[in-house]
């Protein structure tokens, strides 16, 4: 007997659509994963104080809202697993997917994996993530220990200089430092980086350390030209070279944009395949916030709900 609704991911995203589908008496079955595409929970596991979701005045720690979010999700029946999905077959239905354990069929599927920051391959990056390493500044730009301090900026899309722009409130300078010497950002992202008072612009320069105590305090950048080493001091160090959506289990089944992201039917979650869709950051290279992420979770187990009741399956 085929389960009616297996969801893949156990983020914001996931972790709503287990809550809304369970509530419906869908039974989720939900892989968590537990090495591939980064760990279960999703960055949310590697944030510090989360002070922008909705209902939690003081903050709360990352991991504390992700074990909330699950513990919500089992109140209501949803089954939780830690493995990986290591192949999906949509091309026959039910679905077929396979587990670090198990073999599963499935009627529905949600597909909520998210997506993983490209990170600096230097092993101090990880060992200062979270205590000023990050690569989201509208999750902890506004931190009590970045305010008022230098704080630096990888990058040179558009991207980087929007995380430069918005860190600016808080920062007393951010350094927007760049591999090349010129920007791949638009020519008027570009200029407001340039005009900014509190942006200091430094290019052809890579960082080789990230370096500190309890906290970061500083990075080793090189010039690449002139292979010249110094020590810049710092309080934060944010990363906006990108992101990588966590799709490779799917093996091209699902339609993607050209970055990578699954491609769904706005403004539902439905994707290329009828009986599969897609929420959360493996959707959305644009927002990438914890709150966008439960929301589209919602309207996934909603949709889902829908598709399965309108084939009798429900």
């Amino acid at each position: 007997m085929p389960r009616k609704l297996v969801i893949i991911g156990a983020g914001p995203a996931g972790l709503t659509a287990a809550i809304y589908a369970s509530r419906a008496n869908l039974s989720p079955l939900v892989f968590e994963g537990f090495s591939s595409g980064g760990q279960p929970g999703g960055q949310l596991m590697t944030t510090t104080e989360v002070e922008n979701f909705p209902g939690f005045e003081k903050g709360i720690l990352g991991p504390d809202l992700i074990k909330q979010m699950r513990d919500q999700a089992q109140k209501f029946g949803a089954e939780i697993v830690t493995e990986d999905i290591e192949k999906s077959n949509f091309s026959t239905h039910p679905f077929q997917i396979s587990s670090s354990g198990n073999e599963i069929e499935a009627s529905a599927i949600i597909v909520a994996t998210g997506a993983s920051a490209k990170l600096l391959d230097i092993p101090s990056v990880k060992t200062f993530w979270g205590k000023g390493v990050s690569a989201c500044a509208t999750c902890d730009g506004a931190l009590p220990f970045f305010r008022n301090k230098v704080i630096a900026v990888i990058g040179g899309g558009d991207s980087a200089i929007e995380e430069a722009m918005f860190l600016t409130r808080f920062a007393s300078k951010v350094a927007l430092i760049h591999r090349r010497n010129e920007f791949r950002a638009s020519r008027i992202m570009q200029e407001k980086a340039f005009k900014h008072p509190k942006i200091e612009v430094i290019l052809d320069t890579v960082v080789e350390e990230v370096f500190g105590d309890t906290l970061l305090t500083g990075l080793k950048l090189k010039n690449i030209k002139t292979g010249a080493i110094r020590e810049y001091s710092c309080r934060g160090l944010f990363m906006a070279i990108g992101h990588n959506p966590n799709t490779t289990f799917l093996g091209g089944q699902l339609a993607l944009d050209e970055k990578g992201y699954i491609k769904i039917k706005h403004p539902s979650t439905v994707t290329s395949i009828d009986g599969v869709f897609a929420c959360g950051d493996v959707v959305d290279p644009h927002y990438r916030q914890a709150i966008t992420a439960a929301g589209t979770g919602c309207a996934a187990a909603l949709d889902a709900e829908r598709w399965l009741a309108t084939k009798g399956l429900g």
